[in-house]
């Protein structure tokens, strides 16, 4: 079965989403975290047998880093090293040693096409530690410039975000970019997970190959789109 994630961390009640999680990404003081949440979440994801990860972002946190910023290839690199160190070293504290990293929003998606964005993300990753996943937009050149450093890669797809005919995600700022039904969402996360295409906001047809499936915890219903994808994929 395919494996779910979501990104935790961020001032949501995570607790009860946690027991439907393979992993889960932590934000780790970019977009917003702290040494008390990132704490909280470590202990609640080891309680639940969920692997962990750094989720860095733009240190942007007025728009909680979903807007791009102008910033040079080693400042990514620096506030991806950064932010991943903060985590791994908490981490470290209670005996857990973080399995992946996936960057959040705006840096993500820029990520995703910006090949000088993603390289420098990989360098983050690769000099910290390369036995570290790095988790990217499925068949984007983050997933590409990992798999040219020699880093493994997961390509990860969305339950409960709308896709472009490009295969890049629609922006949030966009009527319709959240799948906010848990009905849709696990229909959605079905068609992924068996690698059949899903509907674009468009309406046109689009094939995924992913190996992981994101669920936002800030999503508006978020606990039962989480029980909904679950108990589908179970079933699936």
């Amino acid at each position: 079965m395919i494996e779910l994630n979501a990104d935790i961390g961020e001032g949501d009640d995570d607790g009860e989403l946690l027991p439907y999680l393979s992993c889960a990404s932590i934000a780790c003081g970019g977009h917003t975290g702290d040494a008390v949440s990132m704490m909280t979440a470590l202990r609640q994801a080891t309680e639940h047998g969920v692997a962990v990860g750094a989720h860095p972002g733009y240190p942007d946190r007025t728009g909680f880093g979903r807007r791009a910023l102008a910033a040079t290839a080693d400042e990514i690199e620096r506030w991806v090293t950064q932010q991943t160190e903060t985590l791994a070293a908490l981490a470290a504290r209670l005996g857990v040693r973080l399995a992946h990293v996936k960057p959040h929003g705006a840096l993500y998606n820029r990520a995703a096409c910006d090949l000088e964005v993603a390289e420098a993300i990989v360098r983050a990753v690769a000099a910290f530690d390369s036995r570290l996943i790095l988790v990217g937009l499925a068949g984007s050149r983050l997933i590409a410039a990992g798999q040219a450093a020699g880093l493994q890669v997961l390509n990860e797809a969305f339950a409960d975000r709308r896709y472009q005919s490009n295969g890049q995600l629609v922006s949030r700022e966009t009527p319709g970019a959240l799948l906010a039904d848990p009905a849709g969402a696990a229909q959605q996360a079905l068609a992924l997970a068996r690698g059949e295409p899903v509907m674009t906001l468009d309406g046109m047809p689009l094939r995924v190959r992913a190996e992981t499936l994101c669920l936002h915890s800030d999503t508006p219903d978020a606990l039962n789109i989480a029980r909904a994808v679950h108990a589908a994929l179970n079933r699936g």
